[in-house]
């Protein structure tokens, strides 16, 4: 490629990386939104007995001072240079905090407890955090280990399926009469049959993600062109060899499809399986918390288990990224 064709790329890359014009404005005008909010939670009269009022404000100073040195420094450091894409998020959330401070820790305008301030939310996080990292521990704990569990054997079975004629004889009918029973139907059954409570939330777990992975994986199987087999044995491939580096391949997308789906009814049954055996972890901490009528500890659990999930999901994303990189970009998340 010559210079002059270089050069027109290299422009349409650099404005792709810097932020936009009217970004870097609101950029600050977020920042001052972030101090004003600050104002507000440090010199309104709180009507709540809040104790990390001082706290809270001093993180929103915190954060308007960050987005007023990245609208500042933003064009000259690489860091903050993508910070003006975010300045309507923070706008909005600026806004959204302040909405939330007025109706709960200034007004007492939405009925008490169900309805919480933020500074409450902070507060479960300071005092209370012991107990929620390791329920956040647990919880990882036993998903990852029921997900690779029935991962596993999702995929075998689906390979199992979209292969052998034999295989599918004799697993179809049972695929099709079990898998599609939610997992959850299963619980009196496992918490029986088990001898512990940790193992039949294992099972659950297992169960909820092979029924996906297992149908997807025998699709993608059962769906590779058969000129992909002819050219392998042409090439003098075995059985095996068509099996694990045509079929297998091949049939990957659909593999990490029934991945997604099944980390997503895993999410649902390790909440209810927590809340009914086990003794600890997020889904138990939500049924504390909701016992005890702690719902600021219930909400502050709810996100971090959304963060969990979601970290997981873009953990996963990454993986096929990689994995299946002529693919890469054409599912989102």
């Amino acid at each position: 490629m010559s210079f002059a064709k270089a050069a027109p790329a290299a422009g349409l890359f650099a404005a792709a990386v810097a932020p936009r014009p009217r970004a870097r404005p609101l950029l600050a005008v977020a920042g001052l939104a972030w101090l004003a909010f600050a104002a507000y939670v440090l010199r309104a009269p709180d009507v709540q007995d809040l104790e990390r009022t001082a706290l809270f404000g001093e993180i929103a100073v915190a954060l308007g001072a960050l987005q007023l040195l990245a609208w500042n420094f933003g064009g000259r450091t690489r860091l903050l240079a993508g910070a003006g894409t975010l300045a309507p998020w923070l706008l909005a959330l600026a806004i959204l905090f302040a909405a939330w401070e007025a109706v709960t820790a200034k007004s007492d305008l939405l009925p008490q407890p169900f309805f919480v301030a933020p500074q409450a939310l902070l507060e479960v996080y300071t005092d209370d955090w012991p107990r929620l990292l390791d329920s956040l521990w647990h919880s990882l704990w036993l998903l990852l280990r029921g997900y690779a569990i029935g991962a596993a054997l999702g995929f075998v079975l689906g390979v199992g399926l979209g292969w052998s004629r034999t295989v599918s004889y004799w697993a179809h009918p049972v695929l099709r009469l079990v898998g599609p029973l939610p997992a959850t139907a299963w619980v009196p059954l496992a918490f029986f049959v088990f001898p512990t409570s940790a193992s039949a939330s294992t099972f659950l777990i297992a169960l909820a993600t092979g029924f996906p992975v297992a149908v997807l994986t025998w699709s993608g199987v059962a769906s590779v062109s058969g000129a992909y087999y002819d050219v392998a044995r042409t090439l003098g491939a075995g059985q095996w060899f068509l099996v694990w580096r045509v079929a297998i391949p091949a049939a990957l997308p659909h593999v990490f499809v029934g991945l997604f789906m099944g980390l997503g009814a895993s999410f649902a049954v390790l909440v209810i399986a927590e809340m009914l055996g086990v003794k600890s972890g997020l889904g138990w901490y939500l049924q504390w918390a909701q016992g005890w009528a702690a719902y600021a500890n219930m909400y502050a659990a709810l996100l971090l288990m959304a963060g969990m999930c979601s970290g997981l999901i873009t953990l996963l994303f990454r993986v096929r990224d990689r994995l299946l990189a002529w693919q890469k970009g054409m599912v989102k998340w």
